[in-house]
């Protein structure tokens, strides 16, 4: 029988799914780290929230653990590397606390427009300060939402609601979207111009990282509101409490911080800001919805192989496992490719099967490249979310399937199509694993690697030589070498794969060299 660790605080409705599925439970909460690496070892399964953090040194010690599930959409608490490294599946529950942090952000909003977390405790302290509380409405002002995806896209509706006029900053929300959505897509330094308020809905990532800076800030009108209820980490704390000491920010209200638990802060005490302990997620309705979706996605994996809401292996049943996982993989590195080669957001991606492979479930596949494509910019996604998130930001998605003989060569072909241009990537399965047949019109064939160095340049002697002689003078080893041209003295593209990630400072070396026109720096 299956055995399962739940090391957080959890709605019991977790504990009766398990049991009612045939897997052995223990609830142990409140462990050290230590305590936790003596005992996991025991456990198939381990069920956490934010508080326990299972990182590379408590996974090393789970020689029986199958997979962690958490309960609510944050991983940051999850060495998934080390969980991918050791075979672990990492799972969440991405859509469970939606509508509890979109109703929260809301409710953070009033207050710091309305002070009244303030006017509340000097009240009940016997004073009576109505004059000293003149909030501001939020009918007919401008909310700037920096994302716009699935809890964006919720605030969005109630904000309208509210009669506020809504714009938003997301590179993958296409105008159309934004209209159906009734909100108004700008560029981010036009909504730090133009929003009254401004709430965040974003994963953070380097590209996030103090999105809200002392420079946006210095954007904003006097008297904005800046809410944050995603991530710690997208707001400059220091910059924020400077804003509002010297009255430019009218109020700020944060749930979360860069570091946490945030016991002590430079921004408490400071006027016109509200804090509350990460309680976005924490109503009855979330914690339970959260707890059993957890539970029921553990326990098919354990019983069945099924994997569902995954972010480190695509989602699979157990029968359509030992065909599809090599196709699944190669449509999870295509994606993943176009991802890091793309300069624009995608508007639309087109998947085309050709030969035997089409008699397969080729939705695993599908799933596994929009994750792929996705997921640098946005590194929660998974095979089962990356749909949702797609058609929410307004990507339409194609399926395409030709020569289903099972004699055809089977090939995967993705194309992209941004406000740039088209792009395509073509890819099979050969001897058991991925190759790249076709990049962006140019034929080739190349193995993927952990670190690869993408090259379009003009055909022209000497190229290769100077690369090399770069390459080799940064004491960076040439695994493997792919050439392709579309004809003699045209467009070739190059993929190299090397030993170590390759410094900027060597890019930049490469981009200076005559007739090269885009470098990139991919990883698997």
């Amino acid at each position: 029988m299956p055995k399962v660790l739940i090391s957080d605080k959890m709605s019991p409705s977790a504990v009766e799914v398990f049991k009612n599925r045939g897997v052995d439970v223990d609830v142990i909460t409140g462990q050290s780290k230590d305590e936790l690496i003596k005992i996991i070892g025991d456990y198939d399964g381990l069920a956490v929230r934010s508080s326990t953090r299972p990182d590379a040194e408590i996974i090393a010690a789970a020689k029986n653990l199958k997979v962690i599930g958490r309960a609510g959409i944050g991983v940051d608490n999850i060495d998934i590397k080390a969980a991918t490294d050791r075979g672990v599946v990492v799972m969440n529950t991405p859509f469970g606390n939606a509508i509890t942090t979109a109703e929260h952000a809301i409710a953070m909003l009033f207050a710091a427009a309305r002070q009244i977390p303030s006017a509340s405790a000097r009240t009940q302290n016997g004073e009576w300060p109505k004059s000293d509380f003149k909030g501001t409405e939020l009918f007919n002002k401008t909310l700037g939402l920096i994302g716009c995806g699935n809890i964006g896209t919720l605030v969005a509706e109630r904000a309208l609601g509210l009669k506020m006029k809504v714009i938003a900053y997301d590179p993958y929300l296409t105008e159309e979207r934004a209209v159906k959505l009734g909100v108004t897509k700008v560029e981010l330094d036009e909504l730090f111009q133009r929003a009254d308020a401004i709430t965040l809905h974003t994963p953070l990532v380097e590209s996030t990282k103090n999105i809200v800076n002392r420079e946006r800030l210095g954007m904003t009108k006097k008297g904005v509101i800046i809410v944050n209820c995603a991530r710690g980490g997208l707001v400059d704390e220091e910059a924020l409490k400077d804003a509002l000491e010297a009255g430019h920010v009218r109020a700020a209200a944060l749930d979360v911080f860069a570091v946490e638990p945030a016991k002590q802060h430079a921004l408490f005490g400071t006027p016109n800001f509200i804090a509350t302990p990460h309680l976005g997620a924490s109503t009855l309705e979330a914690q339970e919805n959260v707890a059993v979706q957890v539970a029921e996605q553990m326990a098919d994996y354990l019983l069945t192989g099924a994997v569902s809401n995954a972010l480190n292996t695509p989602s699979i049943s157990a029968e359509e496992a030992p065909r599809l996982k090599p196709w699944v993989d190669l449509a999870d590195k295509l994606g993943t490719l176009m991802g890091q080669l793309l300069h624009a957001p995608a508007q639309s991606v087109e998947v085309t099967y050709k030969g035997g492979i089409t008699q397969l479930n080729t939705n695993p596949m599908s799933a596994a490249m929009l994750a792929g494509l996705l997921k640098t910019a946005m590194p929660e996604v998974n095979a089962v979310s990356a749909p949702v998130l797609a058609k929410q930001r307004g990507i339409e998605i194609k399926e395409s399937y030709i020569d289903e003989a099972e004699r055809a060569e089977s090939l995967i072909r993705i194309q992209v199509e941004t406000d740039e241009r088209k792009f395509a990537i073509v890819g099979t399965i050969y001897r058991g694993e991925p190759r790249i047949v076709r990049l962006f019109g140019v034929p080739m064939d190349a193995a993927f690697s952990p670190h690869m160095l993408y090259v379009r340049n003009e055909d022209k002697p000497g190229f290769i030589g100077k690369l090399g002689q770069i390459l080799g003078d940064a004491k960076v080893n040439i695994a493997t070498f792919s050439l392709g041209r579309v004809a003699e003295g045209e467009e070739a593209v190059c993929l190299v794969s090397v030993d170590a990630s390759v410094s900027e400072d060597v890019v930049e070396q490469i981009k200076s060299l005559d007739h090269v026109k885009i470098v990139d720096v991919v990883s698997f």
